[in-house]
């Protein structure tokens, strides 16, 4: 019997669902009420969000939409939906492990997400402490199942998530994240039957990451690939789950080459200006020398990131786009350490009580930064970038079901937004420096390599003739790093911590070069079809308010606006 509910009201019940079977992402995604209870990452787990999968993708394949907003919508959810369901198909959910985003990380930084202003928080934390160790345990099944199946994660992946582990278990010299946690407290007004219980939940905790790191690298790591390259196969699904597109493999490795060259020549031509006859690394030596563009100490960061935000914020709200007044918080803060080294956004909350946040991991020990490779990067991470996009869906509340507004972003949605946003700040005139506008190419630098690297390494291509780099010979993680090392100009340790990144994570990489792809090319489509009535404003202001979607679905509904 066909459903009697329309396509918004299917979509909005699924992520009722999804939330109480995935209260991690349910507090990543900003979604109330399961702040006190953590993810099952076991196989059963794991089959359970599939089977909920299925059954709502069986629901909605029923229902007839009745306007252009459901027909979308349907377009959207069968897509998301549908892609996961074919990676946990695949079995690669259950070897999910990487140095970046996966269960192990999900865990730690879900806590970040959490505010500490009250009691009933304080428990909330304290519920889920105690449930880290059952959590730990069944991340261990699942790896166990996957290595059963060859579908282990790469030994490289495996020890540096290892050091992760024990770093927050307080085993690599200083303090524990979760004793550094709960110290937090000791100064509220909170129960001493309650602080009791959040020093042991923490003492727990920490322990339950260093027996994880213990069997990482006794019990699993002798049973995993020494290999990290996925093949052709593995990296489709994977890419197809991070653009939402079926991608030509090939011709986005050409293009990335392409691409890289003509970054890589405007770069130069900016170098010339900042110190006349200097290399492009000679250039980046001059400006991290040049105390105009230094800030100390990570506190100096984290004011500088936050004061040049609400300056772009401010500056583009009214003119450049429409800004809600609830979309204009978004707090910066610096990154607990452990992680990779780097910056990334977490979204609103659906009410906005959470804002959106702009976070910097940094190396812990460093305490001078230059800002010239950064200034975009804050573009990029808040607005008009992910910041912008993300909190306008969230917003959309009256136009978009609950999946569209909080579940469906890809990262070549995303991240192709904020690489464009990065362009978009040079063209509306605020990267008229030089040294901050070398920033910026620096990064379009970088990720153009990340094509072409991300490609390269996990399909083992050959590097064609004319690059000027290891002609003729085939891709490994060593000439990876060698190439990003020599032919970019970004920071050394972000370069090293990147490689592990893109061997870990496939497919995730040149999201951001071939998403931006996208939005250049549609807007550029949007205007040669609307001539004279096109308004840069408005296709923006129409284009975030569709939501997330893959970019198949976007370039498709994006070719609708006029």
């Amino acid at each position: 019997m066909a459903s009697t509910e329309g396509v918004h009201e299917i979509c909005n019940r699924y992520v009722d669902d999804f939330a109480a079977a995935h209260p991690v992402a349910a507090t990543e995604f900003g979604i109330s009420g399961y702040e006190d209870q953590l993810t099952d990452y076991s196989p059963e787990g794991h089959a359970a969000r599939a089977a909920l999968a299925k059954r709502y993708l069986r629901e909605i394949d029923q229902v007839e939409p009745t306007d252009a907003s459901e027909r979308l919508a349907k377009t959207v959810f069968t897509e998301r939906v549908g892609i996961g369901l074919e990676i946990h198909e695949a079995g690669l959910d259950l070897g999910a492990l990487n140095v970046t985003d996966s269960p192990v990380q999900a865990l730690r930084t879900i806590f970040d997400l959490m505010p500490v202003d009250t009691a009933d928080q304080w428990e909330q934390i304290g519920a889920r402490l105690a449930g880290i160790p059952t959590a730990l345990d069944g991340v261990r099944a699942s790896l166990l199942a996957a290595a059963d199946a060859d579908q282990a994660p790469a030994l490289r992946q495996v020890s540096k998530v290892a050091e992760q582990a024990e770093t927050w278990a307080g085993l690599h010299g200083g303090s524990g994240f979760f004793d550094d946690l709960v110290r937090g407290a000791e100064s509220a007004d909170l129960p001493e039957s309650l602080r009791t219980r959040l020093r042991h939940g923490a003492q727990v905790a920490q322990e339950a990451y260093a027996e994880l790191a213990g069997f990482l690298r006794a019990e699993l790591a002798p049973r995993v690939p020494t290999k990290d390259a996925v093949g052709a196969e593995v990296y489709r699904l994977w890419s197809r789950n991070f653009v939402g597109a079926e991608l030509d493999l090939r011709e986005a490795y050409e293009w990335g080459w392409a691409e890289f060259a003509r970054v890589e020549r405007e770069a130069k031509d900016v170098a010339e200006r900042i110190k006349p006859g200097a290399s492009l690394a000679q250039a980046a030596a001059a400006l991290d020398a040049d105390p105009r563009y230094r800030v100390q100490g990570q506190r100096g960061l984290e004011e500088w990131m936050q004061r040049l935000s609400d300056h772009a914020l401010e500056s583009l709200r009214g003119k450049h786009f429409d800004i809600p007044d609830a979309v204009m918080a978004l707090e910066c803060k610096i990154a607990p350490p452990g992680g990779g080294v780097g910056a990334y956004y977490t979204g609103p909350t659906e009410d906005f009580s959470r804002p959106g946040q702009m976070w910097w991991s940094v190396p812990p020990s460093r305490e001078e930064f230059s800002t010239w490779r950064e200034v975009s990067t804050v573009y990029h991470e808040g607005a008009p970038g992910h910041h912008l996009q993300i909190a306008t869906s969230v917003y959309q509340a009256a136009t978009l079901n609950r999946f569209q507004r909080m579940l469906a972003l890809t990262s070549g949605h995303a991240e192709g937004w904020a690489l464009y946003a990065e362009r978009l700040m040079q063209d509306l005139g605020f990267l008229e420096d030089d040294g901050n506008l070398l920033g910026m190419l620096d990064a379009h630098l970088f990720r153009a390599a990340r094509v072409v690297v991300d490609i390269g390494m996990h399909l083992e291509l050959e590097i064609p003739a004319g690059t000027g780099f290891h002609e003729g010979e085939r891709w490994t993680p060593e000439l990876g790093l060698e190439f990003m090392l020599t032919r970019t100009i970004t920071d050394a340790d972000h370069v090293r911590d990147e490689i592990d990144r893109y061997l870990g994570w496939p497919g995730q990489a040149p999201s951001y070069k071939l998403g931006e792809r996208m939005w250049l090319a549609a807007r550029e489509d949007t205007r040669r079809r609307m001539g004279s009535a096109f308004d840069l404003k408005d296709f923006h202001t129409r284009a975030l308010r569709l939501g997330g979607m893959g970019l198949d679905t976007l370039k498709e509904t994006l070719a609708d606006l006029g």
